[in-house]
């Protein structure tokens, strides 16, 4: 059995309670920052200890931004995020590929740390903790000729009541209105894994739009052609309307009850460095290195 503990002195009542005041007065300081903000742990890997060990997920299916491509996590957040890793030697990280809608789960049930790159959805996903903004996809809908040659699109999503529109299961990228007109039954909203499956039924008419970042779009019609994967009589396919931007993140389970007790540390410091990196630049010349040598 353990002796019982000695009664703390007085001086050291008030040196806890003085050092209890300024963690509080710090806390809600952070906390009241914003809902990227993420109070930092008191501790940091130690000086001279070995890397502490973790696991990050990436979509494995979402080009160009994050993909897997012969047993290897790539994409322009993929390289980004190691880069920003490169400067937290405190930490030895592995980049894993998983399904989108699993990862959610993963993230949901604390079974893994974090997830990229989501958007901020604070309301539709409580559990989820975000990083600092890491950059900007253009929200995009591409329709094919036929199916939008009598309308007239300016308004989202009422000039498009009565189309089938295509989007990425697991995203939630469409709006508000957009989910209240797919409940009503005022258009169809029509899941698929990812872009290549969702734009080649666009191209075959089985879906009359689609919905998703340009960059992604574009990128993957490319391929589509070069790949030579676009048959004969394929449909005309054009950008109809530009819908908001949106920021990708790296997000952190809020469910992991202390598992990941490096959390917070890690954050700050990932935090710090995408900072850095949006300063001075490093990230938009990332992308267009990218753009330039794909892989």
């Amino acid at each position: 059995m353990n002796a019982p503990a000695a009664s703390p002195s007085r001086a050291a009542k008030r040196r806890a309670l003085r050092a209890w005041g300024r963690a509080c007065t710090c806390a809600c300081a952070l906390a009241a920052s914003g809902p990227h903000t993420v109070a930092a742990a008191p501790l940091t890997p130690g000086a001279g200890a070995p890397p502490i060990a973790v696991t990050i997920y990436g979509d494995d299916d979402y080009p160009p931004y994050s993909y897997l491509e012969n047993g290897e996590m790539k994409g322009i957040y993929t390289t980004i995020i190691r880069a920003a890793l490169k400067k937290m030697p405190g930490y030895q990280v592995e980049l894993q590929p998983v399904p989108w809608k699993r990862g959610l789960v993963k993230l949901k049930t604390g079974e893994s740390f974090a997830l990229y790159p989501p958007y901020l959805r604070e309301a539709e996903r409580p559990y989820m903790a975000y990083s600092e903004p890491i950059m900007a996809e253009q929200l995009v809908v591409y329709c094919n000729r036929p199916a939008i040659a009598q309308r007239t699109l300016k308004n989202w999503p009422a000039d498009y009541y009565g189309l089938r529109i295509g989007f990425n299961a697991g995203f939630l990228s469409g709006g508000k209105a957009f989910d209240d007109a797919a409940r009503a039954g005022r258009l169809s909203a029509l899941p698929a894994r990812n872009s290549r499956l969702n734009l080649l039924k666009l191209l075959k008419g089985r879906i009359d739009c689609y919905l998703n970042d340009r960059l992604s779009i574009v990128w993957e019609l490319g391929k589509l052609r070069h790949e030579k994967l676009i048959e004969a009589g394929a449909l005309d396919v054009e950008e109809t309307t530009a819908l908001s931007a949106e920021q990708g993140h790296l997000g952190y389970t809020m469910r992991d009850d202390g598992r990941f007790p490096y959390k917070q540390d890690f954050i700050r410091q990932f935090n710090a460095i995408i900072r850095d990196m949006k300063h001075d630049g490093e990230i938009r010349n990332t992308v267009e290195r990218f753009l330039r040598e794909p892989g």
